[in-house]
């Protein structure tokens, strides 16, 4: 822990925090002077969701003197499965005052610091800097890597993991002649390539495995024991409970913590990924659910294909034609290339796969669905589940 960092290293505890904390105060590894550098310490949570629920609430269990969460979403209550951070009295209210008042309930001892935005290359310097550690609690490609440069070029540990379906990863990057996440993943894969939590699923108690572990490791480095994540990617797999470690080593060329780093300021990270502003949401192959209501009351012959899981095709439909789009190449014979073709899914992200798919193979008259299912259930039908 630096003092640059917004620790102070002269703190003391009360009679009430020796009570609080005593279990922490009888091992040997912490003690009296661990637990003051815990409360002298800061922790940046970069994200209020699933995996900074765990977080939010061990690290100030655990007697974090002050935590920063940025986050700018509401809860949802499809977020309740898995975001134990927040409840059902808080569904439609931001994130972050559900944090804040859960965090002290927990322990009224923490400084609790709220970021109500989305971070950027604009502001993510000015937010890490005055965190002596930042917890990755991400779920898209362009914040991972924000995180990551950012982290480097401050200097800052970064405690990361990330979640979907039933594995999950956690590693330390950042850490002092350690890998950064560039290192592994030097480049992001595809737009649309891997499937947000919101497509494939999450087990719910997953993000508290990892969560619970990225908290174990910031406590860790702050009071210096045992032996971080550094160089070592931790995988886990709640289906088999079975776990894989993977050796990391820093990369000499890496672009921003190689020997001669290319990236020395923040870049536009959207554009990295390959993403564009409200991509899918425009362009001559999207059309609204409006416009697909309109025309299908009017009696225009439009054909429906549901390109989601049969499992989500039960929880609510169209009437669609269901071929999941892992089965898209196998069953295309079963499209008739004539006719108008409106894709849909859950969001709109695998349609857009399968619209441009079936463009490669000649399909002219198919379009995609902005917003899937759910922008149906949301502004066409309110009756209908939503997942």
């Amino acid at each position: 822990m630096r003092e640059d960092g917004g620790g102070r290293t002269d703190v003391r505890l009360s009679r009430e925090e020796i009570r609080r904390y005593g279990r922490h105060l009888i091992l040997p590894e912490v003690g009296l002077e661990g637990q003051a550098k815990l409360k002298a310490s800061s922790v940046l949570l970069v994200g209020a969701g699933g995996l900074g629920s765990p977080l939010a609430l061990y690290l100030a269990a655990a007697g974090i003197g002050r935590l920063g969460i940025v986050d700018f979403d509401v809860v949802d209550e499809s977020n309740l499965q898995r975001q134990v951070l927040h409840s059902t009295p808080y569904v439609g209210r931001p994130k972050l005052v559900s944090a804040k008042d859960r965090i002290h309930a927990i322990n009224p001892h923490v400084d609790v610091e709220l970021f109500s935005m989305r971070l950027d290359s604009g502001n993510a310097l000015d937010v890490l800097r005055d965190f002596d550690v930042v917890a990755d609690g991400t779920d898209n490609f362009p914040t991972r890597y924000l995180v990551n440069d950012a982290c480097v070029l401050l200097h800052k540990p970064n405690v990361y993991g990330s979640i979907f379906r039933f594995e999950g990863q956690v590693s330390v990057f950042s850490a002092p002649g350690g890998p950064c996440y560039r290192c592994l993943y030097a480049d992001p894969p595809p737009p649309g390539l891997v499937p947000s939590c919101a497509e494939g699923g999450v087990l719910g108690v997953l993000p508290g495995i990892v969560g619970t572990i990225q908290a174990a490791e910031a406590i860790k480095i702050i009071l210096g024991i045992g032996e971080p994540l550094i160089g070592r990617l931790l995988l886990i797999d709640a289906l088999t409970m079975k776990t894989r470690e993977l050796r990391l080593r820093r990369n000499p060329s890496c672009r921003v913590c190689g020997d001669h780093p290319e990236i020395t300021r923040l870049i536009d990270y959207e554009a990295f990924c390959g993403i564009t502003p409200a991509a899918g949401d425009e362009g001559p192959d999207a059309v609204t659910v409006t416009d697909v209501k309109s025309r299908l009351d009017r009696g225009e012959d439009i054909f429906l294909l549901d390109v989601r899981e049969p499992q989500e095709y039960g929880i609510a439909n169209l009437g669609g034609h269901l071929i999941p789009l892992n089965d898209l190449p196998r069953r295309v014979h079963e499209l008739d290339s004539s006719r108008e073709i409106v894709v849909y899914c859950h969001s709109g992200v695998r349609s857009g796969q399968a619209v441009q798919f079936l463009k490669t193979l000649g399909f002219r008259k198919v379009k995609n669905l902005t917003g899937g299912i759910d922008a149906w259930a949301e502004e066409i039908d309110p009756a209908m589940a939503r997942y």
